[in-house]
């Protein structure tokens, strides 16, 4: 497995940091103690509503959640989801609504993952992860793929439970991988989507098969999307993204070709980079870096040996 550099080693992925949030999935089926997690003045709630949540910017610059007590919550015991507590024993719960609460008492705002994640503590950032992940599936998982009959919501959030058929369903995870593919010159292979603006560079990237292993994906992805041909391919890390439901396994991939003929239905452009074109280009704005977010940063980095550089303006 690629270990991080000194430079990245001091600075988790985003999103994958440890949360310090035990989930004790133990209390999810124990509806005496949920209901006794709920009504202690400790308990906090985050209030989610279309993958956004209320956020507060602090004077150092960085962002908190904001986190409700209990009895200034919205009422709502159908769609409440038990996260997990911390290491002093505070419980927290997510609560999804069709729209986010005002809050007359503080410069609050609604924000999303793309926007903060990156600003804000393990911790919340770890809570707003596994929230807007179990929202994403419970508005998409309302009903029954056996019988078609609406399901129910139960293990505090974590499960729907068809009262027709008695099938379980559970929250849905799709693997996706997302590679930095260098070649013999040691240049490192990166796209542009269709629908990304002019600049914007990045890893490639795609979606697991049925019956593939994940090395296998990254052979594939590889080739279909540039044309190129890989051959060692090595795990670095791994990254939740629930936009809706992803969970990107990061690559680092060797080619054995250089020739790239991108598909032009997910890749509209892809270039070979050394070091110092990628430099030059960052800095003049040329090419622009992908989201500060994505793990796809960090791969790059990886194969870059420092951080990259800031373009014009930045």
């Amino acid at each position: 497995m690629t270990t991080w550099t000194e430079h990245t080693s001091d600075r988790p992925i985003t999103l994958s940091a440890s949360s310090g949030i035990d989930r004790a999935a133990h209390h999810r089926l124990d509806e005496a103690w949920l209901a006794a997690a709920w009504s202690h003045p400790t308990t906090r709630v985050l209030v989610v509503s279309g993958g956004q949540a209320m956020v507060e910017d602090m004077p150092d610059g960085s962002t908190e959640l904001v986190l409700l007590p209990t009895f200034e919550a919205p009422v709502s015991e159908t769609h409440r989801y038990f996260l997990g507590t911390d290491e002093a024993g505070v419980s927290f719960f997510a609560l999804q609504q069709d729209s986010l609460p005002g809050r007359m008492d503080a410069a609050a705002r609604p924000a999303g993952l793309r926007e903060v994640g990156s600003l804000l503590s393990q911790r919340d950032a770890g809570l707003l992860v596994h929230a807007v992940a179990l929202e994403n599936w419970q508005r998409l998982h309302r009903f029954c793929s056996r019988c078609g009959e609406r399901t129910v919501i139960a293990a505090a959030g974590h499960v729907r439970r068809c009262q027709a058929c008695g099938a379980e369903h559970y929250p849905r995870t799709d693997p996706a991988v997302i590679m930095l593919v260098t070649d013999g010159e040691d240049r490192a292979l990166l796209g542009r989507q269709v629908h990304w603006p002019e600049g914007r560079f990045s890893t490639l990237a795609g979606f697991v098969e049925p019956g593939e292993s994940i090395e296998q994906a990254v052979v594939r992805e590889t080739a279909e999307e540039a044309g190129v041909s890989v051959g060692e391919v090595e795990y670095v890390a791994s990254q939740p993204w629930p936009f809706p439901s992803s969970l990107m396994l990061g690559f680092t991939a060797r080619a054995t070709s250089s020739h790239i003929e991108v598909d032009g239905e997910e890749i509209q452009e892809a270039r070979w980079f050394s070091r110092e074109d990628l430099r030059t280009a960052m800095e003049t704005g040329v090419v622009l870096p992908p989201s500060g977010i994505s793990i796809a940063a960090r791969l790059i980095e990886l194969w870059y040996g420092k951080p990259l550089p800031a373009g014009p303006g930045r």
